[in-house]
This record gives C-alpha cells, sequence and structure tokens, in this order.
C-alpha cells in the first residue's frame, strides 16, 4: 500500500490519494475503485465506465491490469435472461471495494494530521512527485520466480504467473544480480503488446519462441491501421496484442475464439 501526496500553494496543505500495488505495479487506486463500485451498482461495464468519466475502453483496460495483477478475476458475466445478461463483481472484487473504502478514510484522517506540518517537508514531497515512474508496457504480470538458469552473459528467469501460467525472460547475468533474482522472490514482467504474435491454429506448428500462453478472445478493438486482441487466461489473467487490422481481418479474430499470445523471451521485461 502506497500514498501520494501534492503540496498545494497558498493554503500550504496537502491532499493525498492512496493506491494498493503488487509486486510494484499500481493496482487499485480511488478512481480504479470507483469503477468497481460502479460496476456492482449498474450491473454494466459500460454504465459503470459512463458513471465514472471513463470510455469503455479504458474501463475495459483498468479491469485487466486489476486481473492481471490480482492473479483472479475481479468480476464475472452473468448469462443473458428475459432481462438481458449482465456484469457483476466476484466476492473478491467487492472485498477489495470494501477494503479500500476503509483504508482511504483512515489515509485521509493521517494526510490531515500531516498537512498542519506541510511547509517543513515541501522540498521533499516535491522531490518524491517528480521521481514517480510510470510505463507505457500493455501486459503489466506479477508473479513469482520459478527457475533460475545461469549462463555466462544471460540468465534465463521463469515466472510463474496466474492460473498455473508461465513467462520465460531471458535478460543479462547482471540485470538479474542486480534485481535479487532466484526461486521464490516476488517479480513482475513487462511485454509490450506490439511484440506479441497472435496464433489461432497453433496445433502440429513450430514456434521459436519460448513463451506461448494460450486462452479465449476476450475483446477485439478494430482500428483504422492496427487491432487490439485482449486473449482471457486461465486463473483471470488477459494479454493484450497489436496486430494490423489486414492481420486480424485475415484470422477472423472474434470474442470467443481459442487463440495463443506467442512472443520471445527477450522481449520480456523483469523488474522487483
Amino acid at each position: 500500500m502506497k500514498h501520494e501526496d501534492e503540496l498545494t500553494q497558498g493554503g500550504m496543505a496537502l491532499q493525498g490519494s492512496v493506491w494498493m500495488t503488487i509486486g510494484g505495479q499500481k493496482l487499485g487506486g480511488r478512481e480504479r475503485m470507483e469503477l468497481l463500485a460502479a460496476i456492482a451498482e449498474h450491473g454494466s461495464i459500460t454504465a459503470a465506465a459512463k458513471a465514472v468519466g471513463l470510455s469503455y475502453k479504458g474501463a475495459w483496460d483498468a479491469i485487466e491490469a486489476m486481473n492481471n495483477l490480482a492473479g483472479e478475476a475481479l468480476l464475472e458475466r452473468l448469462a443473458g435472461g428475459k432481462g438481458g445478461g449482465g456484469t457483476r463483481l466476484t466476492a473478491r472484487g467487492q472485498q477489495l471495494v470494501e477494503n479500500f473504502a476503509r483504508i482511504d478514510e483512515a489515509h485521509q484522517r493521517f494526510v490531515a494530521a500531516l498537512s498542519s506540518q506541510s511547509h517543513a517537508l515541501a522540498d521533499d514531497l516535491l522531490l518524491i512527485r517528480n521521481l514517480t515512474m510510470k510505463t507505457s508496457a500493455r501486459n503489466q504480470f506479477s508473479g513469482k520466480v520459478l527457475a533460475l538458469v545461469r549462463g555466462a552473459v544471460n540468465d534465463e528467469v521463469t515466472l510463474g504467473i496466474a492460473g498455473g501460467q508461465q513467462i520465460v525472460a531471458t535478460i543479462t547475468r547482471d540485470s538479474s544480480d542486480s534485481l535479487g533474482l532466484v526461486p521464490g522472490v516476488t517479480a513482475w514482467a513487462l511485454i509490450k503488446a506490439s511484440s506479441i504474435i497472435v496464433v489461432t491454429e497453433p496445433e502440429g506448428a513450430r514456434f521459436s519462441a519460448r513463451n506461448q500462453l494460450s486462452g479465449t478472445i476476450s475483446r477485439v478493438q478494430q482500428g483504422a491501421v492496427n487491432t487490439e486482441v485482449s486473449i482471457a487466461l486461465a486463473g483471470g489473467a488477459t494479454i493484450a496484442a497489436i496486430v494490423t487490422r489486414e492481420s486480424g481481418e485475415a484470422l477472423e479474430l472474434a470474442a470467443g475464439m481459442p487463440a495463443t499470445a506467442i512472443f520471445k523471451a527477450s522481449a520480456v521485461i523483469l523488474g522487483t
């Protein structure tokens, strides 16, 4: 659990926000928790996104990121009936929303007390804000190191993620040492969506890429040039790929289709 405070000039007061992290990656803050709460209230991702001021795609991106880092699904679809289908939070998703509300309330009391001392903390608070880092990688997975194979120059690291899936990464031996990677250590993997190849009929084919994650296509977002494909994996995780629109049409990609995400071990960035 982390918190971020921003110094406001004039009144010299501190305003704070709180968020939860897993393996150094942001699981959710107030905005994401409000999205989950809105889904519970409206029973619809579309309605929830509108209620919190997000686009439909933005809401789905946030949900998929949270599922990946939580290691399990935070919402589930309801079968259609007379009134149509819908979406609701899983027990874990509901627990997350409730616990965050309690933590956020306590955090606000903490910030209010700290605010009275904000004059002396101004320089350090601004420095901390400037050091905040964000990543552009679409896919972020949290897990534990299962195996580490040492090489003369490079090491091969196997990371276990949700659903029993594994991601293999090849990094320099120096990087492995500096990250303190050994079996049992919690780490996270970053993979750019553009580094992933989508295969719909892998039977009988051979690939040199070490990583092959199979699942079911959950979403296809078609653009003017490229198409974004989300593949739901076992355990609630999701991996996204960017393919050309022409390739997407040739493969006839659609929600519900089985598909495999393939990427090289050298395309994986590890962090701790």
